[in-house]
């Protein structure tokens, strides 16, 4: 793992902020409507506010991207965003489904739907129900806004670290297309093409298309097949009608479906991170000698960047998604006030299989069947009022919203063809019974071993005979089912209490009400048989027989998998409301500079964990609670997060140079946390403690760490500073530059409810650290020149980008071994274009330097060794955990020709 010294990261600061490696106009201001070849500097108009106005008239933190920044980036998607926004990372894990956008180190972690995105997603005002859908071709845009901080008055749904805003191109009265083909290293094909023009004197319509497709980054050894390929498509039409001055309509219809497997991961070995040690050596670690026996061979524990994966046979990553909606957007002038609504309907599927357990032991998998999937089917309505009055010294605007989404979540999730004999060997492993040890064997028992076994009592050895018979059990279809509606009013008013002096005061009313229902499908006998015989071993006098009951039951029943769950339903609701709004007071100290202080307060709603296995702990069975699974239903509730964010800020402007600096404080109450252990998903609501807890959020227990309900607070601290800046000297030249310095922290005293609940142990290196996903510095920088060649009417591109990201930890539980050192990623791009760019001819790459680095890395599941393995690092909390990791894209590079007319 290339580590970065002061004097490189100096020299790396150094060229960014003189070079500034390129694009036009692309992150710290915001970019709007404006034609392609606009010359450099041009005025950036925005509409954040849902009003267009000037950049250096917005007294807020937003970064913008227009089209042609985005085109020289090479951004298909939102995640290239990270290279021209520094506050803002994109990363996928398990499924493209589960992207995670993070601004200023706060997101949504993990894969559970049940929790909303911290960073919405809309696209031409309309709501996507969780960012990762955002994962998908853009077609033709106009322009990308990120807006930084709580947005809790204006847009449709309330976010509670930011959002993304993506505007795609509107039709054109004026008749015109365009066509571009690309072809890269991997095989990757990439076509896309539109066409505008008027149907008649009122109407215009337009259509975009994109298909691409490409092999996958990771090689399957076992079954001859690449890995995270490429293999999608998309077309959405538009039509714009505007039968007057005072009215336009515009109706906008999109789909698109990728077949694709996804996603592939490593395993982390101590090459990659030095605190990894000897746990991937058999020698060291019993989990390692299992699989090794069991048929994983020895080059799948190390070099991870070979992307070289070993899937077990007959186990598929592939999935299907489709995504598909109508909008239809109108706008009225009645004179005094103007009026825009907009309706919105939204349908995204997606499912596959998985090898969950990443190896060539067949431990977890999800069958490509059709009974694994998420599905949002979502309406959502918004109407907005605004005008003036008071002579123009108030700026008004009054609006609703209201969103009925359908959640379905299907699991299939079972245990795989060699569990049982896997579970049973880690067992006999990585204890005092390890002389026992034999994988071939019934029980991963040797004839002496189930002799000896035999003497703790038939529960015991008919308790490893049971679980070595627990193969492809589990899940046939777990159905969730979850009916959220959403209601809101919110206001937004300036008042300009001098020409240069304005203050703004925003207000949003929000009432959440969620239906939620699951029916369960499993055939996972062997935890019910486990249950009736153990449970009374687990009082037995007997130290072992206590330790193998309970052993044996938990791997039998992991995750609440057993059969007794079958045909089982619950139910339960949950309603709240919140307020929220904003109060900005600016001040426009002449008519390039501004300087503005506000004070924001955001929400993201609580909901259902869609998960089982929060339900209860598997020691016991649900019977031994009065009322069953219904009874237990309320562990699945978690709490609304909060956050009360504080501003300052500077913004400078002039067509050659413009500046925007940024100081922000934001405090999160109950942040919602979805972390994986190595066996299930944990959510907890984190809050701190403003009395000390002498330690007791830090060690491994569940009941040390409480506090008083009077002294919980605020759980995690984002503060820093932001600065971006433009340089546009002529007006073939553009040069962009950002910083972003975000200390984005869990307090030093944790608990994991707002009730004052002790923390999970599983989370215990969480107090007083940086959160995970949350580089401290962040810089980015882009430059573009476009000259002109000569007399000719051709025009050259050269364009550079970069994104210097410091050291940071990429799993949630922010255990060491996953984190990953500071690094450099760069994108390039030559050309030579034609007369008014009616042709062009790019040679381009991503991650020109092949940097290697991970997005995610996690506890591999259920691949932890015993305790009594001679493995030892005083550093390292996790036990004997195997640890894994979804890999960022290698480099790629190609060439694309371009035309329009």
């Amino acid at each position: 793992m290339q580590k970065f010294t002061r004097a490189q990261r100096i020299q790396a600061l150094s060229l960014a902020a003189s070079i500034l490696a390129l694009a036009t106009p692309a992150t710290a201001q915001e970019a709007a409507p404006q034609p392609e070849e606009e010359a450099a500097g041009a005025e950036i108009i925005v509409t954040a506010t849902r009003r267009s106005e000037a950049l250096s008239d917005v007294p807020i933190a937003i970064s913008a991207v227009n089209a042609q920044s985005l085109q020289n980036s090479g951004a298909n998607d939102i995640r290239q965003l990270n290279q021209l926004a520094p506050s803002l990372l994109v990363s996928s894990t398990g499924t493209e489904a589960n992207g995670s956008a993070r601004i200023r180190g706060i997101g949504t972690v993990g894969d559970n739907p049940g929790l909303e995105s911290s960073v919405a997603v809309f696209i031409d005002g309309v709501y996507r129900s969780r960012s990762g859908i955002g994962l998908n071709e853009l077609g033709e845009i106009e322009r990308v806004e990120v807006l930084r901080g709580p947005q809790g008055t204006l847009f449709g749904r309330n976010a509670s670290a930011g959002l993304i805003h993506v505007i795609s191109k509107k039709p054109s009265f004026n008749l015109g297309g365009n066509a571009e083909a690309t072809y890269g290293n991997f095989n990757y094909w990439r076509l896309a093409g539109g066409l505008t023009g008027p149907l008649s004197d009122t109407i215009a319509a337009r259509v975009d298309a994109v298909w691409s497709k490409r092999d996958g980054f990771y090689n399957d050894t076992v079954n001859g097949r690449d890995v995270n390929n490429r293999d999608r498509y998309f077309v959405r039409g538009q039509l714009l009608f505007e039968p007057s001055d005072a009215t336009t309509l515009r109706l906008i219809g999109d789909y698109s479906r990728k077949s694709e497997e996804c996603c592939a991961a490593v395993y982390l070995d101590s090459a990659f991170n030095p605190l990894i040690g000897g746990l991937n050596d058999p020698a060291q670690n019993n989990i390692v000698r299992v699989l090794t026996d069991l048929g994983q061979p020895a080059a799948a524990m190390s070099n991870p960047f070979s992307r070289n994966i070993w899937v077990s046979s007959g186990r598929t990553f592939h999935g299907t998604t489709t995504d598909g909606g109508i909008s239809l957007e109108i706008n009225h002038d009645f004179g005094a006030a103007k009026l825009t609504a907009i309706t919105g309907y939204r349908q995204y599927k997606s499912g596959g299989g998985s090898d969950t357990d990443y190896s060539a032991v067949d431990i977890l998998y999800r069958a490509d069947d059709g009974n694994a999937y998420r599905q949002f089917k979502t309406f959502s309505q918004e109407l907005r009022l605004q005008g003036s009055a008071l002579g123009d010294k108030l700026d008004w605007l009054i609006g609703g919203f209201m969103a009925h989404e359908r959640l379905n979540l299907a699991d299939n999730l079972k245990f795989g063809s060699q569990y049982g004999r896997f579970a049973t060997c880690r067992i006999i492993s990585g204890g005092g019974l390890a002389g026992f040890y034999a994988p071939t064997q019934p029980g991963c028992l040797s004839a002496t071993g189930r002799a000896t076994v035999s003497t703790f009592g038939a529960d015991i050895i008919n308790g490893f005979d049971t679980l070595d018979a627990i193969n492809n059990r589990g899940s046939t279809k777990d159905l969730y089912s979850q009916l959220s509606k959403n209601y809101a009013l919110f206001t937004h008013n300036i008042f300009s209490i001098t020409d240069s002096l304005k203050l703004t005061l925003g207000a949003r009313y929000t009432w959440e009400n969620k239906d939620f229902n699951a029916t369960f499908g499993n055939n996972n006998t062997g935890c019910q048989t486990l249950h009736s015989t153990l449970v009374d071993d687990l009082t037995s006098t007997n130290a072992t027989v206590r330790a193998l009951a309970g052993s044996l039951i938990g791997l039998g029943c992991q995750g609440n998998s057993t059969a007794e769950l079958n045909g089982v339903s619950i139910a339960s609701k949950r309603s709240e409301s919140q307020f929220t709004g904003t109060a900005v007071l600016s001040y426009k100290v002449n008519e390039d500079l501004m300087t503005y202080a506000s004070f924001s307060k955001g929400y993201k709603a609580g909901g259902f964990n869609l998960d089982r296995s929060a339900l209860k702990g598997a020691t016991f069975p649900f019977a031994a609670t009065t009322g069953g699974a219904q009874a237990l239903v309320g562990n699945l509730q978690f709490d609304p997060e909060i956050v009360n964010a504080y501003e300052v800020g500077i913004k400078y402007g002039t067509r050659p140079f413009s500046l925007s600096l940024t100081a922000f404080r934001q405090e999160f109450k109950n942040f919602q946390l979805n972390t994986f252990n190595g066996s299930v998903f944990l959510v907890q609501t984190v809050n701190g403690c403003s009395a000390s807890l002498a330690g007791g959020d830090r060690d491994a227990s569940a009941a040390t760490g409480a506090c008083a309900q009077k002294d919980v607070g605020y759980g995690v601290l984002s503060q820093g500073i932001e600065l971006e800046a433009a340089l546009n000297p002529t007006r073939h030249l553009a040069m962009n530059f950002g910083v972003t310095h975000a200390s984005t922290k869990y307090r030093n005293d944790l608990v994991g409810n707002k009730s004052g609940a002790p923390l999970d142990p599983a989370l215990r290196m969480l107090p007083g650290k940086q959160m995970s996903n949350a580089p401290r510095w962040v810089v980015t920088s882009s430059a573009s020149w476009t000259p002109e060649l000569g007399d000719s009417g051709l025009s050259a591109l050269f364009y550079l980008d970069g994104r210097l990201s410091g050291d940071y930890n990429t799993g949630s539980d922010l255990f060491p071994q996953k984190a990953q050192d500071s690094f450099l990623l760069v994108n390039g791009r030559v050309g030579l274009r034609g007369p008014d760019q009616k042709w062009a001819v790019e040679f381009w790459a991503q991650n020109l330097f092949n940097q290697q680095y991970t997005q995610v890395a996690f506890n591999t599941p259920f691949q932890a060794g015993g305790a009594s393995a001679s493995f030892v690092d005083p550093q390292f909390p996790g036990g004997r955990q195997l640890f894994s990791a979804f890999l960022a894209e290698p480099r790629t590079y190609g060439v694309t020709l371009r035309g329009k007319f």
